[in-house]
């Protein structure tokens, strides 16, 4: 399987950058805060509606309140993840991989909180509430193969297991065993 490069400024190979300024430095890199996991979410706007620049002005501060009711509940959030793909497999990537994204909010993941610090995000273009694309997948598998060869990865979850009183995303529609939840070393 060929898949991207993951770069020494952390940024992958073939991916479209649009540059969010909705990050900031990683703690300083000592074991306990290397990036060691990857957690896999999902994001539509409006909700459950595909194709538009939604996710791309929301996670670079541009989002339009009176574009759609949802959006004036949300345009003031600084948010980003370190990459998006779309339904049709597309990959953008919104922050460097060095960098801390803030995907992840209160969280925790085997009694270490803050995930942002020590991960990497990863937003498929969808919802809760249908499947995903398998265009998405193979770019998913791709990536996380990528993320892995250059990074000790640990884990691979969803924001539903770092956040589970907040968050149920990826949802239940996305399909866990077309990826390996625990790479391989």
């Amino acid at each position: 399987m060929n898949f991207y490069v993951i770069n020494e400024a952390g940024m992958a190979s073939n991916a479209q950058y649009i540059a969010s300024p909705n990050f900031d430095p990683r703690p300083e890199t000592s074991p306990e805060n290397e990036i060691s996991l990857i957690v896999i979410h999902n994001i539509s706007l409006p909700p459950s509606q595909y194709g538009g620049n939604g996710i791309i002005e929301l996670f670079t501060n541009q989002l339009k309140p009176d574009e759609h009711p949802y959006y004036a509940e949300i345009y003031t959030r600084k948010v980003s993840s370190h990459f998006l793909i779309r339904r049709d497999g597309k990959l953008i990537q919104f922050v460097s991989c060095l960098d801390r994204a803030w995907h992840a909010g209160v969280s925790s993941w085997n009694g270490r909180e803050r995930c942002n610090d020590f991960s990497v995000g990863i937003e498929l273009e969808g919802s809760d509430f249908e499947a995903f694309e398998q265009e998405q997948y193979h770019t998913l598998k791709r990536l996380i193969a990528s993320l892995t060869s250059t990074y000790p990865i640990q884990a691979i979850v969803g924001h539903s297991d770092i956040a589970p009183t907040r968050k149920t995303d990826p949802g239940p529609y996305f399909d866990w065993s077309l990826i390996d939840k625990i790479p391989k070393n």
